[in-house]
């Protein structure tokens, strides 16, 4: 087996798409499994110096630091400053999975002109529970894709044609997309400043597409009729939210979508996470959840972000912003 086929078959491939973007082009395609996971489908012979650059790149194969500072913490990794916010703008706000934070960011990177684009993770134009890849130039293009996305998502099955754009972008992903790239702009550091601006969010496992069916199903909604989903967000932590075609909405609290259906379907990768956190992110956001008896206070009110720079960058660009 190759490298691609060892990580899947050892259940340590995160979906992050990355090998699609270092084979040559049609070698390796990414696929929704059975199980209802991505996974690349590998579709001719991997020569061995493109399987080495894959395995130094991979987080299913590597996640590790070059150096660790003086601000390394054991448990939390990389904190150059650590805050707690959410963003001015009260649609933002809303519509974020929390306080917005990542958004508003992404927004301050455009309109300061720090950045050409954003690439971050929506909802799939032609499939309401999948996620695509998009290319955000405008503050409306960010709020589009504002909240979290439950599902899976390879947002780096095609950075190499990002690249070839000669445009400098923001990257936005899972933790484990962030430690991908941050490898392979470390392999290829002529594309360093193409991508000034890591961000990321904690991130607890991605669930299957399948879990998604089943949460439609449990709201009592009929997936075939479903154009519009929505995890979370507009609120704090927001409802879970189908609508059909027929006009028909149905929603669930977080705390049943997520706790009893979303969370107990994770690929296995997921459940042995050297890195939920998000340590190799220039700027990290998370729930800055109010405690209730020693576990979070699910009940919905304005949002608030836990915000982590992890580099000095992120730490400019939040006080900047």
């Amino acid at each position: 087996m190759n490298i691609i086929e060892t990580t899947i078959h050892s259940g340590l491939c995160t979906g992050c798409g990355l090998c699609q973007s270092i084979a040559p082009k049609g070698a390796v395609s990414m696929q929704l499994s059975a199980l209802g996971y991505l996974r690349p489908q590998v579709n001719n012979i991997i020569a061995k110096d493109t399987e080495q650059q894959i395995s130094r790149v991979c987080p299913g194969v590597v996640v590790a630091h070059e150096t660790t500072g003086a601000n390394y913490h054991p448990n939390w990794g990389p904190i150059e400053s650590l805050n707690v916010g959410y963003a001015e703008d009260a649609q933002v706000r809303r519509l974020g999975s929390s306080g917005g934070v990542i958004s508003a960011v992404c927004i301050y990177l455009l309109h300061s002109k720090q950045v050409d684009f954003i690439a971050q993770i929506a909802a799939d134009a032609a499939n309401p529970i999948a996620n695509q890849l998009q290319i955000s130039r405008t503050r409306e293009d960010v709020i589009n894709a504002a909240g979290s996305r439950y599902a899976p998502s390879a947002p780096l099955a095609t950075i190499n044609e990002l690249l070839a754009r000669n445009e400098r972008f923001a990257f936005v992903g899972k933790p484990c997309d962030a430690a991908a790239l941050r490898a392979y702009l470390r392999d290829n550091p002529q594309y360093k400043k193409q991508v000034p601006f890591i961000l990321s969010f904690m991130c607890a496992g991605i669930p299957s597409q399948n879990a998604t069916v089943d949460v439609i199903n449990a709201m009592g909604a009929n997936p075939a009729q479903v154009t519009s989903f929505r995890y979370r967000g507009d609120g704090w932590p927001g409802m879970a939210r189908a609508v059909q075609a027929d006009g028909q909405s149905f929603e669930m609290d977080y705390n049943s979508s997520w706790g009893n259906i979303l969370g107990r379907q994770l690929q296995y990768r997921c459940k042995i996470c050297a890195d939920g956190t998000g340590e190799f992110a220039d700027l990290v956001c998370a729930d800055a959840w109010y405690g209730k008896n020693g576990y979070p206070d699910f009940a919905e009110r304005d949002g608030r972000s836990l915000i982590i720079a992890r580099s000095q960058t992120g730490k400019n660009l939040l006080s900047s912003a």
